[in-house]
């Protein structure tokens, strides 16, 4: 009698997680798609002035691959390059200032803001910085991109005609993603997978629609939607901070673009499991606002959708079932299609594909030790620095 009642338990779990899985085919935006790229160029009629804001901590191992792209914009118009140097300890200034003479190009200004206030993260206090520099020269656009972003030369172009002829007030797009080691092969397109799923980018540019989401990477931003949305001000300390840019553009009322990138590069290598892990852990438990029920929820479903499905086959197999073969293979069968783009669109092997439970069971334990180092007063550190929650800081600066 108990190993039937297992037995029915695992078909019916299996049952649910394909219903999932068919909705989430079906009616999640079409996430699974990768064919969301910039739309094909038009040049608009005049090439207005841009600002090229660079927040940089530390940045010193990826700046010789990525400040020059920036440098060596091919753009019509007039732009201007504005690094950050957040406190860093490793030269990350000078060699900016280096590079800027050894390769020439767009102007580039080196700024140091000082340690952040209380209630700000570091890299928005260095963007405040950053735009502040910029707004001297009355730019209409101001393109927010990392230290570890390459650029294809027509990359400001391309982004600019795309905002100015769409008519939208962020234009961003994520970077194409470092994924050279085994690692970074197992981790990063589901990293972009599950991202594109719980913000679905047909439905981030689509007006009208609440969902709203950005990639940090590469941020164009209307300078005067900048000062009406109060960024960065308004959302000084987001550990999310693209998002959170996202929907304060969309509450105002502006219209955002995502998309994929096909030119503009992440260069920073992740070669490591313990890198990776750092990356996602630092600032998975505050995406679920810090919340111990949305962490209990999210680890419920990850279990239910992705893991469900792989346990059913081999439990099916093991103990006769057809039925639990069945429906966990069929779960399983439209969870590896769905995740087939991705890898094509990372160029990385389809047998990837069928592995995706085991990533995404490793990201169910990134999300749990995220919230776990949060408890322990070590939550969202990144690179000698620990925030509070957003609760604990003060509302004014």
């Amino acid at each position: 009698m108990g190993q039937t009642a297992r037995v029915s338990a695992i078909v019916w779990s299996a049952v649910v997680s394909l219903a999932a899985w068919l909705w989430l085919l079906l009616a999640q935006g079409m996430f699974w798609r990768t064919d969301v790229g910039l739309p094909p160029r038009r040049d608009p009629g005049g090439w207005p002035s841009v600002c090229v804001v660079v927040p940089a901590r530390d940045e010193a191992a990826v700046l010789p691959e990525s400040l020059p792209s920036l440098l060596a914009q091919d753009y019509p118009g007039r732009a201007e390059v504005f690094l950050v140097d957040d406190g860093s300890a490793d030269g990350t200034g000078e060699l900016a200032r280096e590079l800027a003479r050894r390769h020439g190009g767009l102007p580039l200004t080196v700024g140091s803001p000082g340690e952040p206030p209380a209630g700000w993260t570091g890299k928005l206090w260095a963007v405040r910085h950053g735009i502040a520099l910029a707004r001297a020269r009355d730019p209409e656009y101001l393109l927010l991109t990392d230290a570890d972003i390459a650029h294809a030369p027509d990359s400001l172009r391309r982004l600019v005609a795309a905002a100015r002829t769409g008519g939208f007030d962020v234009v961003s797009q994520m970077a194409r993603l470092r994924v050279e080691s085994l690692w970074e092969r197992l981790v990063v397109p589901a990293f972009v997978y599950f991202f594109a799923q719980l913000y679905p980018f047909r439905r981030i540019g689509r007006k009208g629609s609440r969902t709203a989401a950005a990639a940090g990477g590469c941020v164009l931003l209307r300078a005067e939607t900048a000062e009406r949305a109060r960024i960065p001000d308004a959302i000084r300390h987001a550990v999310i901070d693209d998002v959170a840019l996202a929907r304060a553009v969309k509450r105002g009322g502006g219209h955002i673009w995502l998309g994929l990138a096909d030119a503009v590069d992440s260069v920073r290598p992740y070669p490591r499991l313990h890198d990776l892990w750092r990356m996602v852990s630092r600032s998975a438990y505050a995406q679920l606002r810090h919340n111990p029920l949305l962490l209990l929820g999210t680890v419920a479903g990850l279990a239910l959708v992705y893991l469900v499905p792989p346990v059913a086959v081999v439990a099916g197999l093991a103990a006769g079932s057809t039925a639990a073969v069945a429906a966990g293979g069929a779960a399983w069968l439209v969870m590896t299609g769905t995740y087939v783009p991705m890898l094509r669109y990372y160029r990385q092997p389809l047998w990837l594909a069928p592995l995706l439970p085991f990533t995404a069971s490793l990201y169910l334990l990134m999300t749990v030790d995220s919230a776990v180092q949060h408890y322990r007063g070590r939550g969202a550190a990144w690179k000698g620095r620990t925030y509070a929650r957003p609760e604990s800081v003060p509302d004014e600066v």
